[in-house]
């Protein structure tokens, strides 16, 4: 793997893309989450696909498509972030997050089991923690099945699981996730067989569109708040969501959590993240989206987003 040109800020985010052996463009993410220094958290977001046949309107991904990447592929863009943070590989880091969620599902890709299987003997890194999130694609189940046995060997008390749901309507889920998937009692059943007592809770995210409902009284018949929690995110101003017209029901300029969403889920009992970031994330692109991609094909900088200038690695 070769990396070819980086943007961002050092004090914030990091987006870096590189080519593989096989003349392909990825790209993954180094993050801080201010105040924090880094050695109290440092969050690293690698590809798992070239791009994603999942196709969602809100993420610039689903563009192409180009198939998967090796363990070593992923494992190559960890090392590169290691080797220029902690080259001894003594990782002396509080919360040290690998989150699966750049390009692709990684659900779709069974070397990402691979890959949980090396990392707690690659590095020195008392404080890892592996983050997967899914959509839960239709006919992963091998998948899911193996990632509870690796959480339940490697990972004790320190894994991230986290369903992308947006939507508690049917047909406006299929619309915002257009492929075959889990339905929210199958995801209720998997999570219950994840979840352990004393382990952290299994994530629902909603990256909340301003037409997309969420039933309160729905969720609380499927999901156990001792074992699920809410998370609830905005739309990020990637070109899919500008293009597909999707505005974002959180707004980011907005101090107060006082939702009427949120104060539904809360009254049901959910513990309910209102999770915004570093809004100049959004101008750097690594908040979501594979926004690099749009630029080496020629394409303007989306006003407000995308912004921060491409520079040569």
């Amino acid at each position: 793997m070769k990396v070819i040109s980086y943007t961002g800020n050092d004090n914030i985010a990091i987006v870096y893309i590189a080519e593989t052996d096989t003349a392909k463009i990825i790209e993954f993410v180094e993050s801080v989450q201010p105040p924090l220094p880094r050695y109290k958290k440092w969050v690293i977001i690698v590809s798992t696909l070239f791009g994603c046949p999942v196709g969602c309107p809100i993420c610039d991904a689903g563009s192409f498509y180009q198939g998967k990447l090796t363990k070593d592929e992923i494992l190559a863009q960890v090392d590169f972030l290691v080797n220029k943070r902690f080259p001894d590989g003594n990782i002396q880091v509080h919360k040290f997050k690998v989150q699966f969620a750049r390009m692709g599902d990684p659900a779709l890709n069974t070397h990402v089991l691979e890959v949980l299987k090396e990392l707690p003997y690659r590095y020195n890194t008392p404080g890892l923690m592996p983050c997967i999130s899914t959509v839960a694609p239709a006919g992963c189940d091998n998948f899911f099945e193996e990632l509870i046995d690796i959480k339940k060997e490697l990972y004790k008390g320190k894994f991230q699981m986290q369903f992308s749901i947006h939507t508690t309507d049917d047909k406006r889920r299929d619309q915002l996730i257009p492929v075959k998937k889990w339905n929210l009692e199958k995801i209720a059943r998997y999570g219950e067989w994840f979840y352990e007592n004393g382990g952290r809770k299994i994530a629902l995210n909603f990256a909340l569109e301003k037409d997309s409902p969420i039933d309160h009284e729905l969720l609380r018949n499927y999901f156990n708040p001792d074992k699920f929690i809410i998370k609830i995110t905005p739309i990020n101003p990637t070109y899919m969501a500008f293009r597909n017209r999707l505005f974002s029901y959180i707004d980011v300029n907005r101090d107060s959590e006082n939702y009427d969403i949120v104060s539904n889920l809360r009254s049901a009992g959910f513990e309910v993240i209102v999770s915004i970031g570093e809004l100049d994330e959004n101008n750097i692109g690594s908040n979501c989206g594979q926004y690099v991609m749009n630029h080496l094909k020629g394409k303007a900088p989306l006003r407000d987003s995308y912004t921060y200038r491409l520079q040569e690695y």
